[in-house]
């Protein structure tokens, strides 16, 4: 029964890798406008422009993966870690929209922004699933691993009642259910005893004179 639930978390781990990969590769031609700055297509400048994009999203991906893997086991990444991600996203972001924002437009502002920011939740979004969805997974496997609980003495008792069940055996049921503790009454032998409501005041009756000095 856990096969669905890791089915449907390699699932969700492919398609937020598959949003992250497409939402980095949409930001790699406006990172190469803006490091190219109007250069002569072809020219080594220009070319070299490529490599601006790749070189942060490389360091981005790196990180994410090493944070899915130790999120699994529950170790914690320092400092550093945390801070590289975040500069790696966040110098994505201006790359993206520093031509936007110098022009003034407000549509090409939102066109600009929309991926980068799309792969800085994915990008905590999909740690934390994975995380969430590996719980899912022990916990439902912890639960199919517990033994079923035994029935008590008393539900026994219930269970071997039945309805030709004679006085004397309704009575001998309800004297081994007793305990010091116990105060007889018909409602506690119709619990233990399963018997009618009119037979449970004679059972009442008969158990509480067998303890009277």
């Amino acid at each position: 029964m856990s096969e669905p639930i890791e089915r449907v978390a390699v699932q969700v781990d492919r398609l937020c890798w598959t949003g992250i990969l497409l939402g980095l590769a949409f930001t790699m031609t406006n990172v190469q406008q803006f490091a190219a700055a109007g250069s002569l297509v072809w020219s080594l400048a220009w070319s070299a422009a490529w490599l601006l994009d790749p070189m942060v999203s490389l360091v981005l991906l790196a990180i994410l993966r090493a944070e899915q893997i130790t999120a699994r086991h529950g170790v914690r990444m320092g400092g550093w870690v945390r801070a590289a991600k975040w500069f790696t996203l966040g110098a994505t972001y201006v790359m993206n929209t520093w031509s936007a924002y110098a022009a003034g437009s407000a549509a090409l502002v939102v066109l600009h922004s929309v991926p980068p920011l799309v792969v800085f939740v994915a990008a905590e979004a999909v740690t934390d699933l994975r995380d969430k969805l590996g719980s899912a997974v022990a916990v439902f496997t912890a639960v199919q691993a517990e033994p079923q609980a035994s029935p008590s003495p008393r539900k026994k008792a219930r269970k071997h009642a039945n309805p030709r069940t004679s006085f004397d055996d309704y009575l001998a049921i309800a004297r081994a259910a007793r305990t010091p503790d116990v105060t007889v009454t018909p409602a506690w032998i119709r619990e233990v005893t399963e018997c009618s409501r009119g037979l449970s005041s004679r059972l009442a009756a008969a158990l509480n004179a067998e303890v009277q000095p």
